[in-house]
């Protein structure tokens, strides 16, 4: 995870550490259940968010074993419509949103003219002219104004509902019998990165079949005034253990297992979307052009400059953020790792990393800098962990 120091101080030079008072950090309109509920909470890209409840090894066995309720209402929301949002989003963004059929969702990024990664999002096409985007909560305000920036000269307008939308997960292999209940949505017809709306616990509500954990789940996006009582219904769903809240320290391991990246450690402004492991994504030939396509046609011609990888590691340590990666004895630096963990459901340490292309196949050898030692590690395939069924 990336975020901000806990205590949220902020100093200039020539300021005493502490001399100026602490920037108030936004709380979601969950803050209050947090709190109640013993949550540890930190600074994360400036909002107080629960990083764990438990311990964070239960919270991830949670999910992977039965299901976890978690507050990701820090997100954003971006509403597109017009008779242009198709065109206009297809041009501000690498995918095309127009081929999306109504109620169903992709993967996306926005990048910048010279091909680094502004944010990856999720959009949703909820009608033929209206669109939802959902960037990282770090990002959602560039995302908002870049997006609006580019719609110019579409016929489209966008509406930022990021600050009267609550947004909440329910992730994990019980998730669909516990929010079945709950909601007029026909959940055993909602396929994976669908949407639909409905109401939930008596809420109206956007109910997505997506998530960030590896496993089958749901987001469901309310208003901020029907928050606690959408949460306070999840968590009476909790039988026997079914369903419990996690923070953001599962999220974390559970998206590392699962091979998916993070804004800030695995993506950023001085990579592509190719490099990432996820060119896949980029329509290059879609109609109209989109921000960033020369660049990234120049790029997939030239190769690569590294590439993202997954790492095991063959001996004793755990490979952190930032950690530099050797090839052979080699004194020089040659990539660094991204994340990494012990992997609770695997129960060997893993870790992503950016390293050259010629060091990138699978079963090559490297080394971790971890301290003042070297740890083995073997470039394996992503995801990590993929579940069944």
């Amino acid at each position: 995870m990336t975020g901000h120091a806990a205590s949220g101080e902020t100093s200039t030079p020539g300021e005493p550490p502490g001399s100026r008072p602490p920037v108030a950090l936004r709380e979601t309109p969950l803050h209050a259940a947090h709190v109640a509920l013993g949550a540890r909470l930190i600074d994360f890209g400036g909002w107080s968010m629960p990083v764990q409840y438990r311990s964070i090894l239960e919270e991830h066995a949670q999910v992977r074993r039965a299901a976890g309720l978690f507050d990701l209402s820090h997100m954003g929301e971006l509403w597109v419509d017009g008779p242009g949002a198709g065109d206009g989003l297809a041009y501000a963004l690498v995918s095309d949103p127009r081929i999306l059929a109504v109620g169903r969702a992709h993967y996306s990024m926005i990048c910048e003219p010279d091909g680094g990664i502004i944010d990856d999002l999720i959009v949703y096409r909820v009608a033929p002219d209206r669109f939802l985007v959902v960037p990282n909560a770090s990002n959602a305000a560039v995302v908002s104004t870049t997006v609006a920036e580019r719609l110019a000269g579409f016929d489209a307008t966008l509406d930022d509902a990021s600050d009267r939308t609550a947004l909440v997960a329910v992730q994990g292999p019980l998730a669909r019998q516990i929010l079945a209940p709950l909601t007029d949505v026909a959940l055993d017809g909602l396929r994976y990165y669908a949407i639909a709306q409905g109401r939930v616990a008596g809420a109206d509500a956007w109910v997505a079949r997506t998530g960030y954990t590896g496993e089958d789940g749901f987001e469901v996006f309310v208003a901020n005034d029907d928050a606690l009582s959408v949460w306070d219904a999840l968590m009476a769903r909790n039988s026997d253990g079914d369903l419990l809240p996690c923070g953001l320290g599962a999220r974390d391991t559970l998206r590392l297992e699962a091979g998916m990246p993070l804004y800030g450690n695995e993506l950023d402004r001085d990579c592509t979307p190719a490099e990432a492991g996820l060119g896949r994504v980029v329509k290059p030939d879609k109609p109209g052009g989109f921000v960033g396509r020369a660049a990234l046609m120049a790029s997939a011609d030239a190769g690569p400059r590294k590439l993202l990888v997954g790492l095991i590691l063959r001996e004793p340590g755990i490979a952190r953020h930032g950690y530099p990666v050797y090839f052979d004895d080699g004194t020089d630096r040659v990539g660094v790792i991204t994340s990494g963990s012990l992997s609770p459901t695997l129960g060997v340490s893993v870790a992503m990393a950016w390293l050259p292309p010629d060091s990138a196949s699978m079963g090559t050898m490297v080394q971790v800098g971890i301290r003042a030692s070297r740890v083995a590690a073997e470039v394996v395939a992503l995801p990590f962990y993929r579940r069944q069924g």
